[in-house]
């Protein structure tokens, strides 16, 4: 008989190696040579998986593993600990040996049948307008979702006839079969892993156990919410299964565009445009805000692409972050048809301001503006 090989080399791990390493070194042995994984050479993919388990089985356990250290395989047997392989091993790994390979059991492991489940969650899309999503709105939503047979209490029987054991499985839920050494164990296809098949169907949900219903939701959007906002609703899903909590509803939102505000955020842009005069002399303007109108002032010599920020007039932060600002460029309008009266001032005007027609430096404060401007 062949020596066994020691189990720190078959993991690959050191000696010294923590409780997690042990685990993640099996997982990534268990997967490399499930038989599954391994049609070609499947005798070797056998003898490998089984060794890693015991190894694992060996080194997983504090007691084991402290007999081994000492006295190696003997220590095992000396110290009176069971044979074979530990089944925590295949319920921590269950799932992920389910979603990779289709099964749920391993070596007569078996996953609780009728374990509760969650259930799905709901999306609601939602549209506003700017102003409902700036200011936040208190609405209703009717929202159709499926919901237990109150005629059945969801069990999809109808009233009186009641359920009994599936054949299949013979009310276990689950089909078992030998593959090699392993013993097999799936969800029955017949009753869907509940066991129980239904004599008669319930009329009013045709054996579903679930009905479509319409279900009226009171809803408050924050303000300051925008486009691609999910606002969660707790326990507003569909039902668990086998007593599990029911899922959450998600609106998702969606914000028309203003028709000439630019959201950027929590802070709002706009342009405005103000006579060559006004920019000249400077003056006070009234404009159209978020919620009413707003007094800007425009500085003597003011310039296109200007911004006057007006702190605290822009959009609420729905996270409780204050308000952001409205920002509003301004852009200086050239006449583009003048009376004579007009055009005679607009002369005299000129020869009293000479300009000197060159290009701007790069590092000029006017290229910087129009920089911005256009880039």
């Amino acid at each position: 008989m062949s020596q066994k090989r020691d189990c720190y080399e078959i993991l690959g791990v050191e000696r010294s190696a923590g409780a997690d390493e042990i685990k993640s070194a099996y997982r990534k042995s268990a997967l490399k040579w499930h038989p599954d994984r391994n049609p070609q050479k499947k005798q070797e993919a056998e003898e490998k998986f089984r060794e890693a388990t015991e190894a694992y089985s060996i080194l997983s356990d504090p007691q084991k593993r402290s007999a081994y250290d000492r006295f190696g395989y003997q220590g095992i047997s000396r110290g009176g600990f069971e044979g074979g392989v530990n089944q925590t091993i295949f319920d921590e790994f269950q799932d992920i040996f389910g979603d990779f390979f289709g099964f749920e059991d391993i070596f007569g492991g078996r996953r609780a049948r009728n374990r509760s489940q969650r259930g799905a969650d709901l999306r609601y899309d939602m549209k506003l307008s700017f102003e409902e999503g700036a200011s936040g709105v208190n609405t209703k939503i009717r929202l159709p979702r499926l919901e237990f047979c109150e005629s059945c209490n969801g069990t999809g029987a109808k009233a009186g006839t009641g359920v009994t054991a599936c054949s299949a499985c013979g009310g276990r839920g689950q089909v078992h079969y030998q593959q090699g050494f392993f013993t097999i164990s799936r969800t029955c296809p017949e009753c869907r892993g509940a066991g129980q098949i239904v004599r008669e169907a319930c009329p009013d949900c045709k054996g579903q156990g679930r009905v479509e219903r319409s279900k009226t939701i009171d809803l408050r959007i924050p303000p300051g919410v925008d486009s691609n906002t999910r606002l969660r609703v707790p326990g507003e899903g569909e039902p668990g299964e086998n007593g599990g909590p029911p899922g959450d509803l998600y609106v998702v939102l969606e914000v028309k565009a203003h028709p000439y505000f630019e959201r950027r955020n929590a802070d709002l842009y706009c342009t405005v445009p103000v006579s060559i005069v006004q920019a000249a002399l400077g003056t006070e303007i009234r404009v159209q805000g978020l919620n009413g109108e707003e007094t800007v002032k425009i500085a003597e010599g003011t310039q296109t692409g200007e911004i006057v920020r007006l702190k605290g007039k822009g959009l609420p932060d729905p996270h409780g972050g204050g308000k952001g600002d409205l920002y509003v460029n301004i852009h200086v309008v050239v006449p583009t048809k003048l009376t004579r009266d007009q055009r005679r001032l607009f002369e005299q005007l000129g020869a009293t301001l000479p300009v000197e027609n060159r290009p701007a430096q790069r590092d000029s404060s006017l290229f910087e503006k129009v920089k911005d401007i256009f880039g």
